[in-house]
């Protein structure tokens, strides 16, 4: 590899070079972790309506939202027909300099386990569980975590079905103190969601340094896998 090809390899900012059948051809690291949020097609759509009229480059400033990641800007590239490249800016983020979070050693399972059944009480919801088993015991803020996920499930109180998923996000962490974290993840979803609580919920979440992501019929918590 190259000088300049281990610069792009770890580039802060995410690269993918496409062929013109939207298959990608070579990416750096960033873009690895981004695409565990986004579908290489919708990049490759947006490189081909942002592209330059002619061969060449075109920077765009735009504000994009790919879960928990966000951009300022783009800019795409091609020199022919057969390839397309595009590059996108990463918002920089204050959280990541933040002191690490602070809390008790628990268990997550039990947590979330005792908020299902707190809003299971005098409710028909059928309430689903897929856990992946292999999340430790983690420091968490347990009582600031309750009132979040009891105020997530309050948004979705108006289905009949609600699943709840716990699974590792593979190949992304955040950087606390200049130490990283991997990263997991708890999904509640159902068909409705009363987005008319969701601003209170990113609030509350904010203010408890909670990483959220609200999508068309779920809500995500991100939380970082902090064992001592």
């Amino acid at each position: 590899m190259t000088f300049e090809q281990q610069w792009i390899e770890n580039d802060y900012n995410p690269f993918i070079l496409f062929d013109s059948n939207a298959k990608v051809i070579s990416l750096n690291t960033e873009a690895q972790f981004l695409l565990g949020a986004v579908a290489p097609s919708e990049l490759f759509e947006l490189a081909s309506a942002y592209s330059n009229v002619t061969f060449g480059f075109k920077t765009t400033f735009l504000e994009l939202e790919f879960g928990r990641y966000k951009f300022f800007g783009l800019t795409v590239g091609y020199e022919n027909e057969d390839e397309i490249g595009i590059k996108l800016y990463q918002t920089p983020s204050l959280k990541i300099n933040k002191p690490k979070p602070t809390g008790e050693l628990t268990n997550i399972y039990t947590l979330v386990d005792l908020c299902i059944s707190t809003n299971s009480i005098s409710s028909n919801i059928n309430f689903i569980k897929d856990f992946d088993p292999t999340i430790p015991e983690i420091v968490i803020n347990a009582n600031n975590f309750i009132k979040i996920l009891n105020k997530t499930y309050n948004c979705f109180l108006e289905n009949e079905n609600i699943s709840t998923k716990i699974f590792f996000r593979v190949g992304e962490h955040i950087k606390y103190e200049e130490k990283k974290y991997s990263l997991f993840s708890i999904e509640v979803k159902a068909d409705e969601i009363n987005f008319k609580g969701i601003d209170e919920l990113k609030t509350l979440a904010q203010s408890s340094n909670f990483f959220l992501d609200v999508k068309k019929h779920s809500v995500l918590i991100h939380i970082p896998m902090i064992t001592s």
